[in-house]
């Protein structure tokens, strides 16, 4: 595969092959960010994890303190807190529509929240909601009674993440127009919840290895003594 002028030129700019500090990593990333758009900071993990035991499974939520960068657009699927949601910042609400609005394929949504009185009708949508991640889950705090908080955390930069069956955590931590500093405490908000996480029958080396990227560039690695520290 040819390599296209841009590519070739970030990667003569940067090592590699060298293991960078989260800071270091982040500067690099947004000085070689060369696209007309504004690209995303994403990070893959490597777990020393096997997704097929349920017991080490890492899946979380974590709350960047900066946020995203994205508009995420949020639909309550409740029988009775409808405008409470919407009051929250929701972008829709409401019970039966939506239900047949995703039976028909719409999918102009990023997260769903549901209460759990309406979970049995969602579910039989598990096919449709769950190759898509937008299955609502206790876990994930997106099934509740208390909707006006989970619409709020979730607009204000709360993330969802799992394990893919690879052992690889993929996960995006805001906008590059974000300062530096924003970037990296994001970033670490991220690495300290995947540290906590770790599954008790997980046995090894847990943090096997740590990318950060731009949306179109190469991934610098970053060594790991950043996640053990902080």
């Amino acid at each position: 595969m040819k390599t296209s002028k841009r590519i070739k030129t970030i990667k003569d700019a940067v090592d590699l092959n060298k293991e960078y500090s989260i800071t270091d990593a982040v500067n690099i990333i947004k000085q070689n960010s060369k696209v007309k758009f504004n690209e995303t900071l994403d990070c893959a993990i490597r777990l020393g994890v096997d997704p097929r035991h349920a017991d080490q499974m890492v899946r979380g939520t974590v709350s960047l303190p900066y946020g995203t960068g994205k508009q995420v657009k949020v639909l309550v699927v409740t029988k009775t807190s409808a405008n409470e949601a919407l009051d929250a910042g929701a972008d829709y609400a409401g019970f039966e529509e939506y239900l047949e609005k995703i039976k028909s394929g719409w999918a102009e949504i990023d997260v769903i929240v549901a209460t759990p009185d309406v979970m049995g009708d969602l579910g039989r949508l598990g096919k449709v909601l769950g190759p898509k991640g937008l299955m609502p889950n206790p876990k994930s705090g997106t099934v509740t009674q208390n909707v006006v908080k989970a619409v709020k955390e979730v607009k204000a930069g709360k993330i969802e993440f799992r394990v893919e069956k690879a052992g690889i955590v993929h996960t995006s931590l805001g906008k590059l127009n974000f300062d530096t500093d924003k970037l990296v405490e994001n970033t670490k908000a991220f690495f300290n919840t995947i540290v906590k996480l770790k599954p008790s029958s997980a046995k090894g080396q847990y943090i096997k290895s740590v990318f950060l990227s731009s949306t179109m560039g190469p991934g610098l690695k970053i060594n790991k003594d950043e996640i053990a520290v902080h």
